[in-house]
């Protein structure tokens, strides 16, 4: 009669992938949310405005100037890269003879003298280019909003 209500269990031999997908899971939603805030380019500090913002259809190119006063290039979605006045001015005239309704837009950091932003003007003056843009952050209001 012990037999009959004994009986033998079975080892499972299976894996259970349950915790293993949840941290897969975790994991992604993790690199999802930190993966748009690496900003691997230069570091500026814009300054601040209260304008609106400017839609356009077409990708503008885009001008920094950093803190050192160091020249930099980003068009058409490409890589930024640092570029000297010479090579600057051969690309703008080269971009904008491929493209006479070129759109360029000046980000000049705030820490940077004027005058590194303005030599910038007449480059961009003598290649031809009428729609110059500068780019600034939106004004933060005393309590901290914007």
């Amino acid at each position: 009669m012990r037999n009959t209500h004994r009986q033998k269990r079975k080892l499972k031999s299976e894996i259970n992938v349950v915790p293993y997908i949840d941290v897969m899971l975790v994991l992604l939603i993790i690199f999802m949310v930190t993966t748009p805030m690496m900003n691997l380019g230069v570091d500026i500090q814009l300054p601040q405005t209260n304008a609106k913002s400017l839609q356009d259809k077409k990708d503008p190119i885009v001008v920094s100037v950093d803190e050192q006063g160091q020249i930099y290039l980003t068009a058409n979605g490409t890589k930024r890269e640092p570029v000297s006045v010479d090579d600057f001015t051969k690309k703008i005239t080269a971009f904008h003879d491929a493209n006479p309704e070129l759109q360029v837009l000046l980000a000049g950091d705030a820490r940077v003298g004027y005058g590194k932003v303005y030599q910038i003007l007449p480059i961009l003056q003598a290649a031809g280019v009428s729609k110059i843009g500068l780019m600034s952050q939106p004004q933060s209001a005393p309590n901290g909003k914007p």
